[in-house]
C-alpha cells in the first residue's frame, strides 16, 4: 500500500483541543477536517492494544503505575479526560480496535509502537494480529523511536509501511548511521523533533528516498509549518489546528 502522507496529521488526534489518544481527541480531528491522524499504542495485561503515549498511566489517566498490570477491561474504567477538562469525565483509553472502526472510511491513521520497556514483542503481536484480522477501510502506518519495535513489525508484516522516528542525535557520522537504520527496515519514513530539522538533514534523508516529517513538544503553527514545507518537510504532526482553519481543504 503506497502512503500519500498529507502535510498536516494530528498529533494523538489533536491534543490541545480534547485529551490526547481518546475517541474525543479523533472526533475534533474530523471536526477540523484533518486527513490522518497520529496514536499511541501499549497493551494491556491480557495484550488488548490500546492508546496510550505514557510508560505510566499516571498523567493521562485516572490509574497509577504500568499498564501491563491491568486487565483492559479495568484500563476501560479508568477517567481519561478529567485532567484535560472536567467536561471529559466520562473519556476512556480506547482499544486500538475501537480506533480502527472510528477511522474507518474516515481518515488515515499512524499507529505509533509505544511498548513498555520488555513489552516489545508482545505489543508488535497484538497490534499485528488485530491488523491482519480485521478488513480496513483505512491507509495506515507504523512508526515508532524504537528500532527493535519496526524490527518486529518487518518481520510480522513484510509489507507494512513503516517510519523511523529520531529525537536526538550528534554528529553527522551518527545521521548516515540513522539512515542506514531506515534503508535495512525498508521504511518510507524518517521523523525528527522540530530541534534537529534543517536543509541539510533533509537533504541526506531525500537522496535516500525518504519522506521526511517533523513533531515538537509543543503546537507547530502554521507560519512555522509554511517555513518547513519551503525547506523540503514533507509532514507536520500538529497538537492544534486552529491557525490553519483557512487552508485547509488544500492538504488533501
Amino acid at each position: 500500500m503506497i502512503i500519500n502522507l498529507p502535510k498536516i496529521i494530528g498529533h494523538r488526534g489533536v491534543k490541545d483541543l480534547a485529551p490526547e489518544n481518546t475517541i474525543s481527541s479523533l472526533e475534533e480531528s474530523v471536526k477540523h477536517n484533518l486527513k490522518w491522524i497520529e496514536v499511541d499504542v501499549k497493551i494491556s495485561k491480557d495484550s488488548i492494544p490500546f492508546l496510550l503515549h505514557d510508560d505510566l498511566l499516571d498523567r493521562t489517566t485516572s490509574g497509577k503505575g504500568y499498564p501491563y498490570n491491568y486487565l483492559y477491561k479495568e484500563i476501560l474504567d479508568l477517567d481519561a479526560g478529567s485532567w484535560f477538562d472536567k467536561k471529559f469525565s466520562n473519556v476512556y483509553p480506547p482499544t486500538l480496535e475501537e480506533v480502527l472502526n472510528f477511522c474507518s472510511n474516515r481518515i488515515g491513521i499512524n499507529i505509533e509502537l509505544k511498548p513498555n520497556k520488555g513489552k516489545e514483542k508482545e505489543n508488535v503481536n497484538a497490534i499485528s494480529s488485530l491488523i491482519k484480522k480485521k478488513k480496513l477501510n483505512v491507509q495506515y502506518y507504523f512508526s515508532s523511536f524504537d528500532y527493535y519495535s519496526l524490527e518486529l513489525m518487518r518481520n510480522k508484516m513484510p509489507n507494512a509501511n513503516l517510519g523511523y522516528l529520531v529525537d536526538n542525535f550528534d554528529e553527522e557520522k551518527i545521521l548516515a548511521l540513522i539512515i542506514q537504520d531506515c534503508i535495512n527496515l525498508k521504511c518510507f519514513s524518517i521523523g525528527f523533533s522540530i530541534d534537529l530539522i534543517n536543509q541539510k538533514l533533509i537533504k541526506s534523508c531525500k537522496e535516500k528516498n525518504l519522506k521526511v516529517v517533523v513533531y515538537s513538544d509543543s503546537n507547530i503553527e502554521y507560519k512555522t509549518a509554511l517555513k518547513l514545507w519551503t525547506i523540503g518537510v514533507d509532514s507536520i504532526f500538529i497538537d492544534n489546528p486552529t491557525s490553519y482553519k483557512s487552508v485547509l481543504d488544500n492538504f488533501l
